[in-house]
């Protein structure tokens, strides 16, 4: 169970196969979905959803259940999500027919990952006469048969899945059960079985579950949805061909943080003092408020050359690198036991748990319009900073003593202000020039410096970070 909680696929390897190039950013709090309505003729007993997911909020944490897929309406839905208590939850209910009646599952197995990809398989046949058959739900390619709660729908039981109901991804609706994270290949069967062999295997090398294209038939009604046209998120290319409905979300939504190359973003589990009020948000790319609140990201490295990208609000913004035992001196972020960061009130901060603080004057004017960039050097140990595409840091780079053996993190902490960040697969920071790395991966408004790279786990498989 310990290997579903925690480890999940972290899109590390390359399959030399079948990759995924998009998946689409979807926000709770900007309730953002897909949605279309159902025609007549959907199979009401026999079908499979297939999706994979990457959280960036807890249902802990937003307080409420969330849904990567729905189908069906008010208290009647047929579905597939996380419980409020991060445990994986399904629920098969009826439509005509059947209205009142539900069949619910509660997996012992919770889902707190948020750095990893996740893929869930759903797949529903009433018509099976041995009940274990009706319904089976695999993660990352393990059946899952530890449950709190197990409700199998009855023989022939006809689920909410009929003509004119709603089948959403991401949300039941504006109101309930939003997801806050990155969906990516989905896939919807209309009357078909599948599992979850046809939509992913095992790595030979590694043993990470890791997508494959799933060949099968798309009957009747079925969808997918790969994301691959900004222009239109909610094209479905299979199936039926009926588009789904985008509700708030914008071809600026479209991300390149996949299962089969996973970007680094903000982490919500780590986060200090005061916290933050309102963050990470936008895909965990972004931390607003809170009186010098703070967190770090969800990748760290131990060598390699990396670079990142980020804007502030405010020049009461902090931000840079900390080791993974950083730890709060005084109760405020600020204070934190900080290897690196960047004050854009005009300092560099060095700082450890024996000498205090260093600090480090830049050439630099705080700008709220410029985009600041870190190079960070981990082979030689040393950072410099960027704005607006010119170096600032004086003498060219900072040297970094005592990170012999240390992994550090992205970390940001603020007062009040919004810090966005961009490591490349998902920014709300407007990109004009889209440049990329030496291995063509992130879309960054200014080149990474020779030799640096964006913090996903491609680059990481390569150069060990």
């Amino acid at each position: 169970m310990e290997t579903l909680q925690r480890v999940a696929n972290r899109g590390s390897i390359s399959t030399g196969g079948y990759e995924i190039d998009n998946s689409v950013k979807l926000e709770d709090d900007n309730d953002e979905y897909l949605t279309r309505t159902n025609a007549s003729g959907t199979n009401r007993k026999t079908f499979t959803v297939s999706a994979w997911f990457k959280q960036t909020a807890l249902a802990t944490q937003l307080g409420h259940i969330t849904e990567i897929w729905d189908g069906g309406t008010n208290g009647n839905a047929t579905r597939m999500g996380v419980y409020s208590d991060d445990r994986l939850w399904v629920d098969v209910a009826g439509g005509t027919g059947n209205t009142g009646t539900q069949f619910r599952s509660l997996a012992t197995l919770k889902l707190r990952d948020t750095s990893a990809w996740y893929h869930m398989v759903l797949a529903v046949d009433t018509t099976q006469s041995t009940e274990a058959n009706r319904m089976k739900v695999w993660l990352n390619g393990t059946e899952v048969t530890a449950w709190d709660q197990h409700q199998i729908p009855t023989e022939d039981y006809e689920c909410s899945l009929e003509s004119g109901t709603t089948m959403s991804w991401g949300s039941y609706n504006s109101t309930y059960h939003g997801f806050s994270g990155y969906l990516a290949e989905c896939n919807y069967l209309d009357g078909v079985t599948a599992t979850q062999n046809d939509f992913g295997e095992y790595d030979d090398d590694t043993g990470i579950w890791i997508p494959k294209e799933y060949t099968g038939s798309y009957a009747g009604q079925s969808a997918y949805l790969d994301f691959s046209d900004a222009s239109d998120l909610g094209a479905n290319s299979k199936g039926d061909d009926v588009n789904f409905s985008l509700v708030n979300i914008a071809a600026a939504d479209q991300s390149t943080d996949t299962p089969t190359n996973n970007f680094c973003t903000l982490n919500p589990l780590w986060v200090y003092a005061n916290a933050l009020t309102t963050g990470p948000i936008e895909g965990a790319t972004e931390v607003a408020d809170g009186a010098w609140a703070g967190t770090k990201a969800t990748m760290g490295v131990a060598n390699g050359k990396w670079y990142w990208e980020f804007k502030a609000s405010g020049a009461d913004s902090i931000v840079g690198i900390q080791t993974d035992e950083g730890v709060a001196l005084t109760g405020n972020a600020h204070n934190i036991l900080s290897t690196c960061a960047l004050n854009l009130n005009g300092e560099v901060w060095i700082k450890d748990s024996t000498s205090g603080r260093n600090d480090t004057d830049v050439t630099q004017t705080f700008s709220s319009s410029d985009i600041y960039g870190i190079a960070l050097n981990m082979d030689d140990n040393q950072i410099s900073f960027y704005q607006a595409g010119s170096l600032i840091t004086d003498g060219g780079s900072i040297a970094l003593d005592g990170l012999a053996d240390k992994t550090v993190f992205p970390f940001a902490s603020n007062y009040n202000t919004t810090i966005e960040f961009n490591f490349g697969g998902y920014t709300t920071i407007s990109i004009s020039s889209a440049a990329a790395d030496a291995n063509d991966y992130g879309t960054f408004e200014y080149a990474p410096p020779t030799g640096y790279y964006a913090l996903c786990t491609k680059n990481l498989s390569e150069f060990g970070g």
